[in-house]
Parts: C-alpha cells; structure tokens; sequence
C-alpha cells in the first residue's frame, strides 16, 4: 500500500463538504475521501426506512449498474444483525462471502468487485444510512479497515446529517 497522506485528504474532504450545495456533493467528498485513504472501486450510500422495510440507494459512484434511487428489500440476515442490530462494520473479502448476504452478487463480481465494507451510520440513536465501498478481492484487510474506522466513520456522519438536511 502506498503512503497515504491522510491529513492532506482530510483537508480536501473538509474543503469539499464545506463547499457541497447538495446531497450528491456531499457524498461525492466522502467518496474521494474514502478513495484516498483505503481505495473504492464502488460506492453508495444506501438510506434506510425501516418503517417501508427499504433501503433506498442516495448515492452512487456506478450509475449505469446502480442507479442512485434504486430500492432494496431489507432484509434479515447475518448482514442485517451486525449492521442494523449491533452496528458494526460488516466486512467480506471475498464474493463468496458477499455471495452469502447479498443476492445481487454476480453483479458485483462482474464489476470487479470481490470485497466490501458496509459502514453504518447513525444518527440520534437511528441507523439513517449505510456507506458501502468495494473493491477487489483481498482489498479491506484489517489495516484499511481501521484506517476506516479512523478516519471515514466520521465524515460518513457528517455526509449524511448534509445530505439529510
């Protein structure tokens, strides 16, 4: 992994954010920011509504394949409980591993994409939103996944307390 200068990016998120006139750029800070300092070769930001038993994509870096508005079931699973019930990072390196709680998997193995980090994001006591970066197989060892919780976990909060205002 290449050195990463972390304060050198948490300054272009800073600026980016200050700047976001919109939800898109909001997430958009967040996504460079995330590329950064752990790579993404995909990116959402899915909204949840427990009440319609929905999740609802806000945000995407693949429009073509997922396109931001698209709405996913939510479902209760293994991914459910550590997400939604203990709001822990869900993390999987490899696409059997996604393959076991997501069925859209093929697709995210057809976009080069083996490995994923699910980062919930709470508000006010609420599970508002989940950040989801991908990447290849192997990509989100236990380093870049705590440089997540270090440095993307917050600005995560920040993106989408903007985006929902």
């Amino acid at each position: 992994m290449l050195p990463i200068d972390i304060d050198a990016a948490n300054a272009a998120f800073d600026d980016a954010v200050t700047k976001a006139q919109s939800a898109d750029e909001a997430y958009l800070a967040l996504q460079t920011l995330a590329r950064t300092i752990v790579g993404a070769k995909l990116f959402t930001v899915m909204t949840v509504d427990m009440e319609a038993g929905l999740a609802r994509r806000a945000y995407t870096s693949d429009p073509e394949n997922y396109p931001a508005s698209g709405t996913k079931p939510i479902r209760y699973n293994d991914w459910f409980d550590i997400v939604h019930r203990e709001r822990r990072y869900f993390v999987a390196n490899t696409i059997a591993d996604i393959a076991k709680v997501f069925p859209d998997y093929e697709l995210i193995d057809s976009l080069g994409c083996q490995s994923v980090v699910n980062i919930p994001v709470v508000l006010r006591g609420v599970l508002v939103a989940t950040v989801n970066i991908l990447d290849v197989e192997g990509h989100y060892t236990p380093e870049r996944v705590s440089l997540i919780e270090r440095h993307i976990s917050i600005p995560a909060k920040l993106a989408c307390a903007l985006a929902r205002s």
